[in-house]
């Protein structure tokens, strides 16, 4: 049978150059953990880290493209031994995120980062994840003794003035949602983060999560139908890219796909590109899961 139009793939238009996202340490982790969609780990090298140079020159094409803001993720960022002065570079240009398991922080670094953002008129942001509110939430998702070291990074944070923001992968019921925030919000409170920001993010059933649970399904696609009179700005997708090792990637989530891979410059990157992929149904259902909610200049400077 004949598929109609309406039940195409989409194709969004990037609008907008808004957010620039950096593979910074590839796929290599200092973790395992059993719901990662790209599967992550001390061992995967599928993708590489970006040297200082390259990341330079990369924020340098980003400025007549009209850049707003940029983030670091991997793997796990600081790995990388190049990543504070990266974070130095990159608060000349704008706003930085960056993407951690906490686990790695040390005061040397985070001392650095302090003083560069004081300096800066640009804010720094770091996500810290987190999987449960206690060892026995967390653990088993993210391995053995992970939720102690990461608490105690965060607790490094805040003790140099950072307010991370928490990241939760839903692996509960959504029912319990209240029930794990207020866990979460107790327990950050505890270790003296007192009014601690949580981000809870969908599963996306990719990697090690495909693995754990399932994979996408024939019918979790979106369709052309479906995207009359959706606010396509809600995708992250029509507002960024993604540099790796290997080129401009179309986002963070589909990095391992053969068709995200858009172009070796971000001029060729700016391309349209086709939603036919599972896991852009779930950006679809919850938004731009991967940027924060906003971007954020330093009001105080």
């Amino acid at each position: 049978m004949t598929q109609s139009i309406d039940e195409l793939p989409p194709i969004v238009e990037l609008s907008h150059l808004d957010h620039l996202w950096f593979q910074v340490s590839g796929t290599l982790c200092n973790l395992t953990c059993h719901h990662c969609f790209i599967s992550c780990s001390p061992k995967n090298d599928s993708f590489g880290y970006l040297t200082l140079e390259e990341v330079k020159r990369r924020l340098e094409e980003s400025v007549p493209l009209g850049v707003k803001e940029y983030y670091f993720t991997g793997g796990e960022p600081f790995l990388n031994r190049d990543m504070v002065a990266i974070l130095e570079e990159t608060l000349r240009y704008g706003p930085a995120t960056v993407l951690t398991n906490g686990t790695v922080l040390k005061d040397e670094w985070l001392a650095k980062l302090r003083a560069a953002e004081e300096a800066s008129i640009y804010s720094l942001e770091f996500r810290v994840s987190i999987d449960g509110f206690s060892p026995e939430t967390n653990d088993s998702i993210r391995g053995e003794g992970t939720f102690v070291r990461a608490i105690d990074g965060v607790r490094k944070l805040v003790a140099f003035g950072f307010m991370p923001i928490i990241t939760a992968t839903r692996t509960w019921s959504d029912a319990d949602d209240q029930s794990v925030v207020s866990q979460f919000v107790a327990t950050l409170q505890e270790q003296g983060y007192e009014h601690p920001r949580l981000k809870i993010l969908p599963p996306l059933q990719l990697g090690a999560e495909a693995e754990r649970t399932h994979g996408y399904r024939d019918s979790e696609r979106i369709t052309r139908r479906m995207m009359k009179g959706f606010d396509a700005s809600q995708l992250v997708c029509e507002h960024s890219r993604v540099v790796t090792d290997r080129g401009v990637v179309v986002c963070p989530i589909l990095l391992e796909s053969e068709d995200a891979l858009l172009g070796s410059t971000l001029a060729e990157a700016t391309q349209s590109y086709t939603l036919s992929h599972g896991a852009c149904y779930t950006c679809f259902q919850y938004g731009a899961i991967c940027s924060n909610a906003s971007s954020a200049v330093r009001a105080d400077k």
